[in-house]
């Protein structure tokens, strides 16, 4: 992605720019000390100009002059992992999951930290998309006190290590609710805190991220996912009688 901004430009540096475009007429190649030399300043200004313009170098600024195409830079890890996430991303999980919202009347969504604030987005979207009692919960107390039979319990978290989920799983067997693990990353020990677990994604993100500074990403596009579903593949979801 390049952005080039004529605006931010002075007037010293507009005309660094229209000499340069005049020159690359006469020449078939220009280094940076050709072209300090043809706008009579410093190599340093010239590279300092090239990315307040908006480009990366001073060869991609000479690429963009010369109409080649200019070379792309590496992609981000993230985005990387994301691409490969859409790849290898299995709609059946959507089938999954909108059925257990299908058979319970009341959904809770409970993270913790950046997991909460996804959980709260989920619950804005599915409000709109079912008729459904949906909530998004931070606190266990909290959640304790609204589960009973009806209740779908969905944890969301990236990777189930930041803080166990085994005490609140077990008040949810207490009173017959069901809990549904969305993880991102594979973790074994989450099979102990659910009835079912639904794992995201097999691209984990970097380890040296500790939880709360991982993205949420594949959460979004997952959801987004459920609610194309409800909305072209079937009726919206209404409560239970």
């Amino acid at each position: 992605m390049i952005q080039i901004d004529f605006s931010k430009l002075n007037p010293l540096e507009k005309e660094i720019h229209k000499n340069l475009s005049d020159s690359v007429k006469h020449h078939p190649s220009i280094t940076i000390g050709k072209a300090a030399e043809i706008c009579g300043c410093s190599m340093s200004k010239i590279s300092k100009f090239v990315k307040k313009l908006g480009f990366r170098s001073y060869k991609q600024y000479m690429q963009f002059l010369y109409e080649k195409d200019i070379s792309a830079s590496r992609t981000s890890t993230e985005l990387e992992r994301l691409h490969r996430f859409i790849e290898d991303f299995d709609p059946a999980i959507v089938k999954t999951f909108t059925d257990e919202i299908e058979n319970h009347p009341k959904i809770l969504f409970f993270g913790h930290g950046p997991s909460y604030l996804t959980a709260e987005y989920f619950e804005y979207k599915l409000r709109l998309s079912t008729g459904k009692y949906v909530n998004a919960l931070s606190e266990e107390l909290m959640a304790e006190n609204l589960l009973d039979s009806n209740t779908l319990l969905v944890i969301l978290t990236t990777t189930g290590a930041f803080r166990s989920f085994s005490d609140l799983y077990q008040s949810a067997k207490d009173q017959g609710a069901k809990v549904l693990i969305l993880s991102e990353e594979y973790n074994k020990s989450l099979l102990d805190s659910c009835d079912q677990l639904i794992w995201l994604s097999k691209h984990p993100q970097p380890k040296e991220l500790k939880p709360h500074e991982k993205s949420r990403t594949v959460f979004y596009i997952f959801i987004e996912e459920v609610v194309a579903y409800l909305r072209h593949e079937q009726k919206p979801l209404l409560p239970i009688r």
